[in-house]
């Protein structure tokens, strides 16, 4: 392995995740694409090698600290809400190969870069990706409470999360949202939300970063889904972010 193989791998090895060869060689060829794409379409803000391997990369598997390990054998299917340039999703995907996961993207340009690294890592048999809003697909029946966990590293607010993600999650499943380091305030102002769309907090789970000086913390919200959510929900485009349930 090259040094950037193996700097990744050992400050993986640090936030506690065993990486092989055949992994760590699917994250360079992510990486390797996702700095050519950005150049063009301005995929994500961090351009620098080693601020992507962890805080884009290393940070996306920080989800694996919300399910327990017997618990993925069970999970099944798994959705990215809002995936972006494939955060946490292609990370995950990666780690767990044997995956069944989906995008979710409203943007096109970002889609269009799913899809192609989807393709690119030889994903394309178990990785699905849709161009659209969640607000519309969480009301497809295709898609709605048919997943085992979902994920979410957007930066919207708890209680607007919960409206976008937990409709896609099954009874029984789970919820993980990718939060900063505050997050005491929005998680009691979306407790009522939460409750109301089928959800209910399991617990919130601080962990850190490190990169270079700096000590990165961050909060990931576990959620089940113990309840089916009100056929009222979502509600249309643009409702959810004008109208949060209080």
């Amino acid at each position: 392995m090259d040094e950037l193989s193996t700097s990744f791998q050992k400050r993986a090895k640090v936030a506690g995740i065993e990486l092989v060869e055949d992994q760590v060689e699917k994250f360079l060829l992510f990486l390797k694409e996702l700095k050519e794409w950005n150049r063009k379409f301005n995929l994500t803000a961090i351009d620098d090698e080693e601020e992507i391997l962890v805080k884009h990369f290393i940070d996306s598997l920080s989800c694996l600290l919300g399910v327990p390990s017997k618990i993925w054998q069970k999970i099944g299917k798994v959705i990215d809400i809002g995936s972006g340039a494939g955060f946490p999703g292609i990370p995950l995907k990666i780690y767990r190969q044997g995956l069944d996961m989906t995008l979710l993207e409203a943007t096109m340009k970002k889609a269009e870069f799913l899809r192609h690294i989807s393709h690119k890592l030889g994903f394309e048999a178990t990785l699905q990706v849709i161009h659209g809003r969640a607000e519309e697909y969480g009301k497809n029946w295709q898609y709605r409470e048919k997943y085992g966990l979902a994920v979410s590293r957007a930066v919207s607010n708890l209680a607007l999360l919960a409206e976008y993600c937990l409709p896609f999650v099954n009874v029984g499943g789970i919820f993980i949202s990718q939060k900063g380091r505050e997050i005491s305030e929005e998680l009691s102002r979306a407790r009522k939300a939460i409750e109301v769309l089928g959800g209910r907090v399991r617990e919130v789970i601080p962990y850190k970063l490190q990169f270079r000086e700096e000590e990165l913390e961050r909060n990931l919200v576990v959620m089940d889904k113990v309840e089916r959510t009100p056929q009222d929900y979502p509600r249309r485009p643009g409702v959810p972010a004008k109208r949060p349930i209080r």
